[in-house]
């Protein structure tokens, strides 16, 4: 995985290079130096976008936050790049100081859990919402509206996100949503009551959809 921060001057470089001296036969002591350097960087205000990967019933997740909240949940898709395409991506669209700092993220990961487990019906976190713009931005606001272990039509969400006619925006927004699982697009659906395609796949969104039915 990549892991980038920056100096003061705002100049990318790669996080690996400061663990290239440090013996492969002690990896306790990578960790803890990373763990020191991912420390220092938050304290310092270096550190932009925080992230760590997890793993759940439809696959390792990656989740990145900023200091205003949860900016980015991906999917491992290989045919998008993988993990490491949606790292490139936050480096150049929010800042390229990112670097794996899973404390930032403890309260998401605990919340996520909790709801794979069944014990979680809603989410309670701060969000990032920066990389949804206009009406991508509305629709994703009413997702969380739809109640755990509901779905609505693309129709019907495009009615409430006040543009009734735009159905397949509505879809798109859907298969670009940056925090899927936490903002439930998985409860969109067809209007004849057919799943349909899902950002994380067709058989992670019967996943997710099933886990909430049997709740």
């Amino acid at each position: 995985m990549m892991k980038h921060t920056s100096d003061r001057d705002g100049e990318a470089w790669d996080g690996e290079e400061l663990f290239a001296g440090l013996p492969v036969t002690d990896p306790g002591a990578q960790s803890r130096l990373h763990a020191r350097l991912a420390a220092d960087a938050e304290r310092e205000g270096l550190l932009d976008i925080a992230y760590r990967t997890l793993p759940t019933p439809v696959g390792t997740l990656l989740l990145a936050a900023t200091d205003r909240g949860l900016l980015r949940v991906a999917y491992d898709s290989a045919r998008h790049g993988g993990h490491a395409a949606v790292l490139t991506e936050l480096a150049e669209r929010v800042s390229p100081r990112v670097l794996e700092a899973p404390q930032r993220l403890g309260g998401a990961v605990r919340q996520i859990e909790e709801y794979f487990e069944g014990r979680r019906t809603r989410f309670d976190l701060d969000l990032d919402l920066r990389l949804a713009k206009g009406f991508r931005r509305e629709v994703i606001a009413q997702l969380p509206h739809i109640g755990y272990g509901a779905t609505r039509s693309y129709a019907e969400v495009a009615a409430a996100a006040g543009s009734p006619r735009a159905v397949r925006a509505v879809g798109t927004a859907c298969a670009t949503n940056p925090l899927p699982v936490v903002v439930p697009c998985h409860r969109v659906v067809r209007s004849d009551g057919s799943a349909g395609q899902y950002v994380g796949g067709a058989d992670a969104k019967k996943v997710l959809l099933g886990l909430e039915a049997a709740a």
